[in-house]
């Protein structure tokens, strides 16, 4: 059977070459300028086709890996200014909390000079208080001492002799004084 199926694709096959005209050696012309135009379209064409796709390949490949290396340099960019800002900030708040404390200090020390300086004005004031005083005591010692010799002298109608004036001041100062 494989024979006769044969037989009659090669029947089938001379037919219809008569009847397009097929000749042989224009057959075999043919198919040897179509290998020779498609081995040149191969070596000419065809590799620096595929060489040109080659290298886009890898552009595109090395763009990829490109992208990725930035992506990944950009992360740590990030990374690196969110550490700094943290730095910064916990700086910054190092710097109030210790201008906090120098200032708790100074307003401290300026609140302790205060003090000082006003007892030292009270110092101040109760020692002159006490000159003030003490003048006035002897003030008043002296006007009640040449008053009471005044009197004693009006009253006894007596003049007083300057020893006698000194011995009422005296006396008079003493009872003042207790």
């Amino acid at each position: 059977m494989n024979i006769v199926m044969l037989a009659a694709i090669t029947d089938i096959a001379r037919d219809t070459g008569e009847t397009f005209g097929f000749n042989l050696w224009m057959f075999l012309s043919q198919v040897i300028s179509f290998t020779i135009v498609a081995l040149l379209l191969r070596r000419f064409a065809y590799k620096p086709i595929l060489g040109v796709l080659e290298e886009r390949r890898q552009r595109i490949a090395e763009g990829l890996l490109n992208a990725e290396k930035i992506k990944q340099q950009l992360a740590e960019a990030e990374q690196r200014h969110a550490d700094i800002l943290a730095q910064a900030n916990a700086q910054a708040q190092k710097m109030i909390d210790e201008a906090r404390e120098s200032a708790s200090h100074v307003a401290e020390r300026k609140q302790q000079e205060a003090v000082a300086a006003a007892e030292q004005i009270m110092a101040k004031a109760r020692e002159a208080s006490a000159i003030e005083h003490d003048r006035t005591m002897t003030e008043l010692k002296r006007e009640l001492g040449r008053l009471v010799v005044d009197t004693t002298a009006k009253v006894t109608g007596k003049v007083l002799n300057s020893d006698d004036q000194r011995r009422l001041q005296e006396e008079a100062a003493r009872q003042i004084a207790a």
